[in-house]
């Protein structure tokens, strides 16, 4: 798992610096053609991918988190089926990260003008947009997964006493309280600026 993260991070960290590299394509004219250095390194292009960043990060944690959960529950309601229903709530929890990444998304393209068709950022806004989405990217990439865990153990020991449902989804939403912080921090870094 750790290994995984430090894989992401190093790719988030990796394209940043990619984005401040000089082209190597050479233009014949100077004003005619743009280089990779122009595409990359202007604001508007930073925003758009610290925006794909909070989506694609926190997305991956929901993705891999509700798998999580979704094996323990088949596991569980195949051998007891009246726990089914019950059981859909704590699998849907982690996918709620996915849903934080892509309204932090969202805001940048309405605050960096994508939307309106009038984005003209300069490369210290987009690059402040782009460490803005950050904290709910990784938070939620790291919170989804691990929500999915204590969810698929949630389910474990309801299917062991089944009374104990309201503690587990009480153990699982716990680790919500992260994503939704982070989701705060980046909404509010977002619209501060």
């Amino acid at each position: 798992m750790k290994k995984k993260v430090i894989l992401i991070l190093s790719l988030v960290l990796a394209l940043v610096v990619l984005a401040a590299l000089p082209s190597f394509a050479a233009a014949e004219e100077e004003t005619a053609s743009l280089t990779l250095w122009d595409f990359f390194y202007n604001g508007t292009t930073l925003s758009l991918i610290g925006a794909f960043f909070a989506v694609a990060l926190s997305g991956i944690g929901s993705a891999k988190g509700v798998g999580i959960a979704g094996q323990t529950a088949a596991g569980v309601v195949a051998e007891d089926p009246s726990l089914g229903g019950k059981f859909i709530a704590l699998e849907a929890l982690p996918a709620t990260q996915g849903i934080y990444g892509f309204v932090a998304g969202f805001l940048v393209m309405i605050k960096n003008g994508v939307i309106a068709g009038n984005a003209d950022l300069s490369v210290a806004d987009g690059m402040y947009y782009l460490f803005a989405c950050l904290p709910i990217g990784v938070v939620g990439l790291i919170s989804a997964i691990h929500q999915g865990k204590v969810a698929a153990a949630g389910m474990q020991m309801v299917a062991k006493q089944k009374d104990q449902f309201g503690k587990a989804i009480t153990y699982a939403a716990v680790v919500e309280t992260y994503a939704i912080l982070a989701l705060l921090i980046s909404a509010l870094l977002i619209f501060l600026h």
